[in-house]
């Protein structure tokens, strides 16, 4: 197992490697063998509690009676053990006889499918995973543009990219967009496209500390580092602020070379499914199904929580009595660095000549516009971005526009204002047209 740095980091192991493909089928191996006591058996024993009140209409305290009663509490035991006995006799030998017979897949990266796979299961259980050290939980990690662990000299201007929940490097581009990176390449030398990769599931604050840290060693491994610039899309906008945040407070000196931020889609004032998620599940809690319902739905990461509120600081969650929090929004003010300039992106599925109310308020399925333009009716929490750097996509999606050539576009004339307007408005003109089922507006 990688040895603990207590030196870099606070919440989590400093391991700069990333998993091997060996490592994706022993991690695999021991999730199938891993008895998560703290999570698998509380979630069972509280769905046998509630079939006890709701179906035999027994009270909670005659509930947990019955559950501890030895006869009853060993078979609970064999049940549980029956859970693992195929994991352990079945598929995680036939997994690790795998990695034994072919050897060479300890030096082989992951494909980008296992990319999604691994990026996927962080999402969901990452705290779990690196509670567990299972070889699943990912390090944080930079690549360069063309997908390899970045390892040469940087110097100049660099742009780092930090994806969203469940996401890695490589979702900034698909087969049809090459995506924002490309182009800003094509517009000055000595500009350089790094793309940051890291655990989803961790807590937003820890993740944040870890790119502070992160950055902090890259620039001190390359003096000739000039000036910095934070693109995030959705959850990775508020790693990025996170960082910004502990930067600051730990007086690093990477913090006085970021000169923008440009958050895509980002919650900062919390994910509008996360919140009806959590008052669903508290509202309707007494009916029968919705309470089984919630004991699985708990088994969220905590990066998904933090989503409900858009939490980015420590002290916004490490003094709940609960680990899944609560509706009220108690989170402190992360105010960005002054001297930063700061862009919001927000996008939305309605279509610039077709408003609706609902959709408005749903945004781009995951993140409503005020939310992502960081308006809050409280000024504490308002994150006083002018007009000029804020900008609403009306026809996309909260994945579509962290790669779309009109947001890639956008981004690079407010990087290089010299980009020229008129290639900028014909893209505009084309956009608008609703036939295209894509449309911008800037504000």
């Amino acid at each position: 197992m990688p040895s603990l740095t207590p030196l870099h980091e606070t919440y989590c192991r400093w391991d700069r490697t990333p998993p091997s493909q060996a490592d994706v089928l022993e991690g695999l191996a021991q999730l199938v063998t891993t008895r998560f006591n703290d999570v698998i058996q509380e979630l069972i024993k509280s769905i046998q509690r509630e079939i006890l009140m709701s179906i035999f209409g027994l009270s909670e305290n005659n509930s947990q009676k019955i559950q501890n009663i030895p006869s009853i509490a060993r078979l609970y035991q064999m049940s549980y053990d029956m859970l693992f006995h195929y994991g352990n006799t079945l598929i995680a030998p036939g997994l690790r006889q795998i990695i034994e017979r072919f050897p060479k897949l300890h030096n082989k990266p992951l494909t980008p499918s296992l990319h999604f796979l691994v990026s996927a299961l962080n999402g969901i259980i990452g705290d779990y995973l690196l509670k567990y050290q299972n070889p699943l939980a990912l390090p944080m990690v930079i690549y360069d543009h063309y997908g390899s662990l970045q390892n040469g000299e940087l110097s100049g201007r660099i742009t780092l990219f930090v994806h969203g929940l469940c996401m890695n490097h490589l979702d900034w581009s698909n087969r049809k967009y090459e995506g924002i990176g490309e182009k800003l390449l094509a517009q000055r030398d000595r500009n350089t496209m790094l793309y940051l990769n890291y655990n989803t599931g961790r807590r937003i604050s820890a993740n944040g500390r870890s790119l502070a840290n992160t950055l902090q060693d890259l620039v001190a491994r390359n003096p000739r580092i000039t000036s910095i610039d934070l693109i995030g899309h959705s959850m990775g906008g508020l790693v990025s602020r996170s960082a910004l945040f502990y930067g600051k407070q730990n007086m690093y000196g990477w913090i006085n070379m970021v000169e923008n931020l440009v958050c895509l889609g980002s919650p900062h004032h919390g994910a509008v499914l996360e919140r009806f998620g959590f008052s669903l599940q508290d509202k309707l809690g007494h009916f029968p199904l919705i309470r089984l319902i919630g004991h699985l739905v708990n088994i969220r990461s905590n990066g998904i929580l933090d989503l409900r509120h858009g939490s980015v600081r420590d002290d916004d969650w490490e003094h709940n009595a609960l680990r899944i929090g609560f509706m009220d929004d108690n989170r402190k003010p992360a105010p960005i660095p002054s001297h930063i300039d700061t862009y919001l992106v927000a996008g939305t599925i309605e279509f610039e000549n077709r408003k609706n109310k609902t959709l408005h308020v749903i945004g781009d399925y995951l993140v409503s516009i005020k939310s992502a333009l960081g308006e809050h009716p409280n000024p504490r929490f308002q994150l006083k971005v002018p007009d000029a750097h804020k900008a609403i996509f009306y026809g996309l999606n909260h994945f579509e526009i962290q790669y779309h050539p009109l947001v890639a576009e956008q981004v690079a004339r407010w990087f290089y204002p010299s980009v020229e307007d008129e290639a900028f408005d014909q893209i505009r003109e084309y956009t608008i047209d609703l036939e295209s089922l894509e449309g911008i507006a800037l504000t």
